[in-house]
């Protein structure tokens, strides 16, 4: 059973209140309790609906009585579509403050500013920061709001790296203790990023490391800070086909020139078949750059046995997650 809350307006038998300074409420048997679930969907708006549907479908379907929120920055600029699915599902942050939430789950945007405190939206997601660390039993941080979260908390700033880290990369764990986090050996998650942030940054301000890729770069790590943060650098969340939409959109952005360097092929991602024609695109891309080169784009088949490595690697990590609150 799931059922969705909109801030103010709560149907169904379970109802939210105003949540108290340090979140507390009253004990209830743990398999019985709504458990309520906000998602801060702060994604641009080429990714804003597939967001919404891979995070709730994944917390849907933990088995758990669950109820989600869906919430927005109203500082983050909309196009058209995406204002009018926000009308319609979402309610600004504002409104979470007042109705409360047991787990937080908050995405990132593509940056637009080289420094992510110089984003217009930044006053407010610190602020969320610093609500959800008194008000949430625990709060997951995606991606580029990890990178804005421990920014904010601690000031570790990320790291540019060489070249865009994308692709399907298998972790393994390095410290399952926190708050007994139970995550399986092996996890094979997608990571689209082009920051990274340091192993040795982190554990000298307590975040304790809790997977690492097989390069040894950080994965899953986290915090107690008030509430219990889950930080994630990769997307365990995303579809299969994923990575390769983002692909084709980078190949598109170089094409069009509106992106310097020509995308590399995602890691561990694409069957031999597809990164042969995907290396012979470039070639004819780099040789003569126009948008029409890649009309249409050439055929796209994904490693075998990828998509489920990547849903029992997301279930795993969702269903420790739901599992300490």
């Amino acid at each position: 059973m799931s059922r969705h809350f909109d801030g103010s307006k709560l149907g169904g038998a379970v109802k939210l209140q105003a949540v108290p300074s340090l979140g507390i409420r009253p004990p209830v048997a743990a398999e019985s309790r709504v458990i309520t679930v906000a998602l801060v969907n702060n994604m641009p708006d080429s990714a804003f609906a597939a967001t919404e549907r891979q995070f709730t479908g994944l917390v849907e379907s933990m088995g758990r009585p669950v109820r989600i929120g869906l919430f927005h920055l109203p500082e983050i600029s909309r196009g058209s579509d995406t204002t009018a699915a926000i009308a319609a599902r979402y309610r600004p942050v504002e409104e979470l403050y007042a109705a409360g939430t047991d787990a937080l789950i908050v995405t990132g945007n593509e940056p637009k500013a080289p420094v992510l405190s110089d984003e217009p939206y930044w006053p407010a997601l610190t602020r969320l920061v610093d609500w959800a660390r008194t008000n949430t039993r625990s709060t997951l941080w995606s991606c580029l709001a990890a990178h804005a979260a421990v920014l904010h908390l601690d000031g570790i700033a990320r790291r540019p790296l060489p070249a865009k880290r994308s692709g399907l990369f298998t972790s393994r764990p390095a410290d399952n203790r926190w708050a007994g986090l139970d995550l399986p050996g092996r996890l094979a998650i997608c990571h689209s990023r082009h920051n990274d942030l340091a192993a040795g940054d982190l554990v000298n301000k307590d975040y304790r490391i809790l997977t690492r890729a097989g390069d040894g770069t950080v994965d899953i790590f986290a915090k107690d800070a008030g509430s219990h943060f889950l930080f994630l650098q990769g997307h365990p969340e995303y579809d299969a086909d994923s990575l390769m939409r983002e692909y084709r959109r980078d190949v598109g952005r170089f094409l069009a020139g509106t992106r310097a360097s020509y995308p590399e092929i995602p890691e561990n991602y694409f069957d031999a078949g597809t990164v042969r024609r995907m290396q012979a695109l470039r070639l004819a891309a780099e040789k003569d750059r126009r948008p029409d080169i890649a009309q249409p784009f050439p055929p796209v088949g994904l490693r075998r046995g990828l998509a489920d490595r990547m849903r029992r690697s997301a279930v795993a990590v969702y269903k420790s997650w739901m599992a300490k609150i």
